[in-house]
């Protein structure tokens, strides 16, 4: 199973239609953890699984998700409500409460993976305005496989950001 996760895209439509007409073919799920600034009825979330942020002001976004796969439960937050700039105490209350394998989240704009507790932790970065030491306009596709999790980034033109591969034992 693949999961394509972006988010914090600030506005930029088109890299969103960019990145379904790229992997449509080839990821299973297209998640958006918030800051989009679109309408929360734009056509792309019928593609996308989204939430909104703290700068997506239409009240029709959802705070959270909960995606159930065949393999995975994947908590997707864009993480300001959980305060994830000061550490990720409070999502991982969060995804331990819905039984989580997977967390998902944006907010701080800065690209992030680790597992703890048996959840897989990870910040796409943002593809439109990254922040901090990875200066990468960013998003990333987690791999499930029955045993591990591959994680790679890539940066906005689709390249592979081959020094941002991970991967975790389930």
């Amino acid at each position: 199973m693949k999961y394509l996760v972006v988010s914090d895209s600030h506005g930029d439509r088109q890299i969103l239609v960019d990145l379904v007409r790229h992997f449509e073919n080839s990821v299973d799920f297209f998640i958006h953890c918030g800051d989009s600034e679109l309408p929360a009825k734009d056509e792309l979330w019928n593609v996308f699984h989204v939430v909104g942020g703290n700068c997506d002001y239409d009240s029709n976004y959802k705070r959270q998700q909960l995606l159930v796969t065949d393999k995975d439960r994947i908590f997707v937050t864009h993480g300001h409500l959980s305060n994830v700039r000061m550490g990720l105490t409070n999502l991982k209350m969060q995804a331990l409460e819905e039984e989580a394998t997977i967390a998902l989240f944006g907010h701080t704009h800065q690209i992030g993976c680790e597992q703890e507790s048996g959840i897989l932790f990870l910040n796409p970065g943002s593809i439109s305005q990254p922040r901090g030491s990875l200066p990468y306009k960013s998003f990333a596709i987690i791999e499930s496989q029955e045993t591990e999790y591959d994680v790679q980034y890539y940066d906005r033109d689709f390249h592979v950001l081959s020094d941002l591969h991970f991967k975790y034992n389930k």
